[in-house]
């Protein structure tokens, strides 16, 4: 562990500030101390310091006051809240507030101990996230891909490889991996670069509607056919046509995509003049097109056409060196879009995503993010603004029990009228696992009896 952790004591009685600067300072930490949250803030403007132990209760600015006004100087700060009032709502108010925890009076020095262990190892987290920034040349920039770990840099290859061809590209990957942030990097890179990027989803409109939007209709064709109209064919000429979600085209619209790819020549609906264009393909699918081929939902010939190079993008769980970069780059972008100055991620948020598992791959960690960037209301996104469903999903059948174990909890703590140490025995369990059941549920308790 990493000893000489400049900590802030804040009591205004002597004998609780003295007794704990001697016990830290014993054990290796190096220790400020101050009466008043005004002077430990005076404190902390001048000096490092990276973890506080404050009072609860003191005159003038208690501790949760001082906490808040703390972060805003430094975000990353870690706030311990000293109590005399051992109540099950203190406790909870101050976690609610962002405590990373509280201890009672009168304290074991051990257990101090062990929560600044704790916060150590979360300080070390900051530490990494800061070299991260300070690196930030390290990290490869690739319009708009954002990547560091070996596969992404190994695609990022391949795709300037590939990019000054004319050859149609398959981009497969899971849903929100960034196929269409590929396929527009692609774009960017290739000689059509000047011209049209045109996108479309396959998926995003009824099959009678699709063949219209790629390849044109003239007037009067069909019920609704008003004017002319250029399909996406012809207004992407000389440019590229990005088509998502190609596995969901049908039968027809197959051959009349295969025709033009081959031919370089469109027909509009309701008409029998055939248009030249000069159009790069790419295309991006999450299905298996190779299954539905062998199934026969999709041509082989078409599919050969379109796979003249094959691009894989992995899912996010499969390149976690690309988190933390990503997420960086996400906190920049919506606090500017959202006018907030925010900077930082908690360390809780930073061991959180680099664990979870991002089944909605980049797509969701960006949204998340957003919700984070949005909430927040200091300098640093917390696990207090991550979203409920992300943090804490659980099965109908969890739910059940997580639901019948709360109310049981809460009825006890009724009875003993939040007598934790007597709800703990009534339970038959240890008071601090109770103590940590009421911080895990402390985000849905609001009106606990005191």
């Amino acid at each position: 562990m990493s000893k000489r952790t400049k900590v802030l004591v804040v009591d205004d009685e002597d004998i609780v500030r003295e007794s704990l600067r001697d016990w830290l300072e014993g054990v290796g930490y190096d220790v400020d101390t101050a009466e008043s949250g005004e002077e430990a803030l005076r404190i902390i403007k001048k000096k490092k310091i990276k973890i506080m132990i404050a009072d609860l209760v003191m005159p003038g600015i208690n501790g949760i006051e001082l906490m808040n006004e703390a972060k805003k100087i430094v975000p990353s700060i870690a706030a311990v809240i000293i109590t005399a009032h051992a109540t099950v709502q203190t406790a909870i108010t101050a976690i609610r507030e962002g405590a990373h925890d509280y201890i009672e009076k009168p304290f074991c020095p051990e257990k101090v101990e062990l929560i600044l262990e704790k916060l150590v190892e979360h300080q070390e987290l900051i530490e990494e996230n800061i070299s991260l920034r300070r690196q930030i040349e390290d990290r490869f920039l690739f319009r708009g891909i954002i990547a560091k770990s070996p596969k992404m840099l190994q695609l990022i290859e391949l795709i300037k490889t590939v990019a000054p061809t004319n050859a149609t590209i398959l981009v497969t990957g899971e849903t929100g991996t960034g196929k269409e942030v590929a396929a527009r990097a692609i774009h960017h890179h290739s000689q059509r670069a000047a011209k049209p990027f045109i996108a479309t989803s396959c998926a995003a409109l009824p099959e009678s509607l699709l063949e219209s939007e790629l390849f044109g209709h003239e007037k009067g064709s069909f019920t609704g056919a008003t004017e002319r109209k250029k399909g996406k064919f012809e207004a992407g000429d000389k440019g590229t046509l990005f088509l998502d979600e190609i596995g969901e085209i049908n039968a027809n619209t197959q051959v009349h995509l295969l025709r033009a790819l081959e031919e370089k020549k469109v027909t509009r609906i309701g008409s029998n003049e055939e248009i030249p264009v000069d159009v790069r393909v790419i295309t991006a699918t999450n299905k298996d097109l190779r299954a539905m081929v062998m199934e026969g939902h999709f041509r082989e010939d078409l599919y050969y056409r379109l796979k003249v190079v094959a691009i894989n993008i992995p899912p996010l769980r499969e390149r976690r060196e690309d988190i933390l970069p990503l997420a960086e780059h996400f906190v920049k972008k919506y606090a500017e879009e959202n006018k907030k100055d925010i900077r930082n991620l908690s360390p809780e948020v930073i061991e959180f995503m680099l664990n979870y598992s991002w089944p909605g791959n980049v797509r969701e960690l960006a949204n998340m993010i957003e919700h984070g960037v949005i909430l927040s209301k200091t300098n640093a996104v917390t696990m207090a603004e991550l979203p409920s469903d992300i943090v804490h999903p659980v099965s109908s059948e969890e739910k059940t029990i997580e639901v019948v174990t709360r109310k049981h909890i809460l009825s006890v703590l009724e009875e003993t009228k939040g007598n934790v140490t007597k709800a703990a025995n009534i339970l038959g369990i240890q008071r601090m696992t109770l103590y940590n059941k009421l911080k895990k549920m402390s985000r849905d308790v609001n009106n606990l009896d005191t």
